[in-house]
């Protein structure tokens, strides 16, 4: 049965397609070629949906709105092999995608694993000139406390089942415990959100996220992180930068924002009393607008 991916035209968007030796990668490019480019970029089980209330403003202001599906996630390829999926090989297809783009100017919106490409930033400062950060971390992760479920998620074969065979991180994580206001998350909404895992292999990019998470100076990513965070105070400390953090977010909690106040302290930081994890869900007509004040000052 195909798929209608525009979701009742909540995705009316041009599909585009990026080549990786592991699969193609989608993303959308909208809005005029010489505008000023926005790079929105989602976490985990989310896709380029996630950011469907902001690309219409951002084009309506002259933007140039690109918006990439990780591997595994999306109308992104899904391959099986695990190790398609880990950390560094997201940063690799990813710069690499930016890079095809050539972009300038360009202003990145990162949220959850959206983080990643800060080390994007990092190693092309002359590509980005402002960031627009919400709820993610790229820190030397000397301790980070990973909500119940993801530790579930993280254990071996209990995962397999939860995250692999019941889609529980959609489910459980994503309609409940990640969103404050659920009603939002209508029958097309949560359609959308399934819609590119519906079997227990398109599940692995889901699945392995979690176990990628950097919970201690000793995790296999800790090096990549610490060195990402120290590239960016070095490189952006004096760069146009704004915080929008969701203070429900049960992952990415309240001493997370604290680490990135260290790294930029000049930072306007808005804080939403009122939103959780999957705070483009929660609170996008708050968003929407401090973005684009951010975008024209």
């Amino acid at each position: 049965m195909s798929v209608d991916w525009s979701f009742g035209g909540l995705w009316p968007y041009e599909p585009r397609w990026h080549s990786t030796p592991e699969g193609r990668i989608h993303y959308i490019d909208e809005g005029p070629r010489d505008g000023q480019p926005v790079v929105l970029l989602h976490g985990n089980p989310t896709w380029g949906f996630l950011y469907r209330n902001f690309v219409d403003p951002l084009v309506a202001a002259g933007h140039r709105v690109i918006a990439p599906d990780f591997l595994g996630f999306g109308r992104s390829d899904k391959p099986t092999d695990p190790e398609n999926y880990r950390t560094l090989a997201h940063v690799r297809r990813l710069s690499g995608l930016l890079d095809s783009l050539d972009l300038h100017g360009s202003v990145l919106v990162p949220q959850d694993w959206g983080g990643l490409a800060l080390a994007w930033a990092v190693a092309n400062p002359d590509r980005v000139s402002k960031l627009f950060i919400l709820n993610t971390t790229m820190h030397n992760p000397d301790h980070f406390e990973i909500p119940f479920a993801l530790r579930l998620f993280r254990l071996p074969g209990v995962g397999e089942l939860m995250v692999k065979g019941l889609g529980l991180f959609h489910r459980l994580f994503l309609f409940r415990i990640g969103v404050v206001h659920r009603e939002r998350l209508t029958p097309n909404v949560k359609h959308a959100y399934l819609a590119p895992h519906v079997t227990w292999g398109s599940r692995t990019g889901v699945l392995v996220f979690p176990r990628e998470i950097p919970v201690g100076p000793d995790s296999h990513v800790a090096g990549f992180t610490t060195q990402v965070e120290i590239g960016l105070e070095r490189t952006f400390r004096n760069h146009p930068v704004q915080i929008v953090w969701a203070m429900k977010d049960p992952a990415f909690t309240a001493d997370l924002l604290d680490k990135w106040l260290k790294t930029f302290p000049q930072a306007k930081v808005v804080r939403l009393a009122d939103a959780g994890h999957y705070l483009q869900e929660d609170a996008h007509e708050r968003i929407v607008p401090e973005l684009l004040k951010f975008l024209a000052t």
